[in-house]
């Protein structure tokens, strides 16, 4: 099997299909808005975070379809000549709008809309879901997370617990989220998260002795490294560690037993030991609710892996893209929208705003249709029947915070930004959300989301 740099047959067969037949119909070349949206937050988490919006631009760049790809399509029939002359030649020239990665966002915010032709736009829907869908599930349980562990670092480790690539970028949200760092090194070699990571059990199960293993270790790393002491017996773990490193040792990591109980009791030993700085990190199938049941232990640092990988127990954020307005004979833009039942979609090009209440917390998500007046409507809208504050018909005593950004314009990026602002921003975007977004229990979504019209 050969690999290809393009990404453009990360798609779904359909997409390809529709297109065939929007080229024989006419109606390929209408103009048409689609939307990434989530209608409800799965798991019942009270917000999530925005994250794969660099990865999806990357991904953008690279949507062509080359030789091979063609040659693949007529071989194989998927669709018929007249559509592989057509994605021959396929560039997205359309224009993007999105939150910003790293913000908060809610039922119905629309945190990526997309515009161009029906053929340019239906075809990018599979590889923007298959992006934000991972990344955002990934971004929202690390935030839940690393307030769970409140000011305690946490270390991303989960990449032998799915799969190779999907690791790199679940370290990436993570961070993106609040963790410190990642034992990941192409998450560091692609988009530069930290790295860290000392020794496993079977560097001390190759040695003819636990204090052996300790003094290799320092000796290659130095005292400030972490030694890993629960292989055999953790108080003598501790006590060598000591002996060998001397009161400037780093740190010591405990992976199995009752971490709390474990935990006091190492602080307690390394104390009456004289290495009162010496920090203790646990690791061991942690999630959120087991962090903050350390919350009490002397515990310093943890390290996360499977239940990050995987969502913590939400693997998808649920996010659909859905044709929102095209144009009609007439060249007008008209909204469109689904009736399915349990599946509908709110028609019309939209852009949403985050009321921001006098006291610097988050009210309601308002999401309005586009157009110069936007502003003025968001203010406008009543939340929660006007116990928001703002006098009704009136939001002007609160500060909206626009929330859409351009990232693609007539088909070129320019919305690409360094990681370490969009980690930033969802330190700024956290801080805005009221005492409860905060709560590890099933709920409802922390603000509420309010529709113009």
């Amino acid at each position: 099997m050969t690999t290809t740099t393009s990404s453009a047959l990360l798609t779904d067969h359909y997409e390809l299909t529709m297109l065939q037949a929007a080229l024989r119909s006419g109606a390929a070349g209408r103009r048409a808005v689609f939307e990434v949206f989530a209608r409800h937050l799965p798991g019942g988490r009270r917000y999530g975070v925005v994250a794969g919006v660099g990865r999806f631009l990357d991904a953008l760049e690279s949507f062509r379809f080359g030789a091979e790809e063609l040659a693949f399509l007529r071989d194989q029939q998927v669709v018929d000549e007249a559509t592989v002359d057509f994605l021959a030649g396929y560039r997205f020239s359309g224009d993007i709008h999105g939150y910003r990665e790293g913000d908060c966002y809610f039922p119905g915010s629309p945190i990526m809309v997309v515009e161009g032709t029906f053929a340019e736009a239906v075809l990018l829907e599979t590889l923007t879901l298959s992006v934000l869908n991972h990344d955002c599930a990934m971004a929202s349980a690390a935030s839940r997370m690393t307030h769970a562990a409140q000011s305690r670092p946490i270390i991303e480790m989960g990449a032998r617990r799915t799969h190779e690539m999907a690791a790199v970028a679940a370290a990436r949200s993570a961070y993106i989220g609040g963790f410190a760092a990642t034992s990941n090194l192409m998450a560091r070699h692609l988009y530069g998260v930290p790295t860290t990571g000392t020794s496993a059990h079977a560097f001390t199960l190759l040695h003819d002795s636990e204090p052996e293993a300790f003094a290799a270790q320092l000796a290659s790393l130095g005292a400030g490294t972490t030694l890993l002491v629960d292989t055999y017996d953790v108080p003598a773990a501790v006590r060598s560690a000591v002996e060998l490193a001397g009161p400037e040792l780093g740190a010591v990591r405990i992976d199995s037993g009752d971490l709390a109980l474990a935990a006091c009791e190492v602080r307690e030993q390394l104390d009456a030991l004289g290495a009162a700085k010496t920090r203790i990190l646990v690791t061991s199938d942690l999630d959120e609710y087991a962090i903050a049941a350390l919350a009490a232990a002397p515990v310093d640092g943890y390290g996360v892996g499977t239940s990050l990988v995987t969502g913590s127990g939400v693997p998808t954020a649920a996010l659909v893209y859905k044709l929102v307005a095209r144009e009609d004979a007439d060249g007008v833009l008209q909204p469109v929208a689904k009736r399915s039942v349990g599946k509908p979609s709110r028609g019309g090009r939209k852009t949403a705003f985050r009321r921001i209440g006098p006291d610097g917390l988050a009210v309601a998500e308002l999401v309005v249709p586009d157009g110069p007046d936007a502003a003025r409507q968001a203010a406008g809208l009543n939340a929660n029947n006007g116990s928001d504050g703002a006098p009704p018909g009136n939001g002007e005593a609160m500060r909206h915070r626009p929330l859409l950004t351009r990232l693609v314009r007539g088909g070129e990026v320019v919305g690409r930004e360094p990681l370490e602002a969009a980690r930033r921003r969802h330190r700024e975007a956290v801080a805005e959300l009221p005492v409860e977004a905060h709560q590890l229990s099933r709920g409802y979504a922390a603000i509420p989301s309010v529709f113009g019209s």
